[in-house]
């Protein structure tokens, strides 16, 4: 998956997503690196920030993430002050959404045991 980012954006960009959330970083290809941004590894995924001339945020289309922990996570990014809000539980999955470092929306969610264990029932 990719987001947007605008010029400039390499060190946010491992700040946030590197040491941050924890994602590795892997090597852009040689003849992609002139164009700035960077990759990381997202569980068998990867995430490319990706440098956009007239960058504008993404405020509702996002990319979601899985997670372990999701309340671990959602008191992390807010006590590095990264603007977070839940959401309603969705389909038994506990959920929230945040903002990288330029203002794309980025949501994280984690399966909620009790609520799959209801609906087995």
């Amino acid at each position: 998956m990719q987001i947007a980012a605008p010029e400039r954006c390499e060190g946010e960009a491992r700040r946030f997503f590197r040491d941050l959330l924890g994602l590795e970083e892997i090597e852009k290809p040689e003849a992609l690196r002139a164009r700035g941004g960077c990759w990381f590894r997202a569980g068998q995924h990867q995430l490319h920030v990706g440098v956009e001339k007239h960058f504008r945020p993404a405020k509702k289309a996002h990319p979601a993430f899985s997670v372990d922990r999701v309340h671990d996570l959602f008191a992390t990014l807010t006590n590095a002050g990264v603007p977070c809000q839940w959401d309603e539980p969705l389909g038994g999955y506990r959920r929230f959404y945040a903002e990288d470092p330029w203002g794309n929306r980025l949501e994280f969610t984690e399966a909620d045991v009790r609520a799959t264990d209801k609906e087995q029932s």
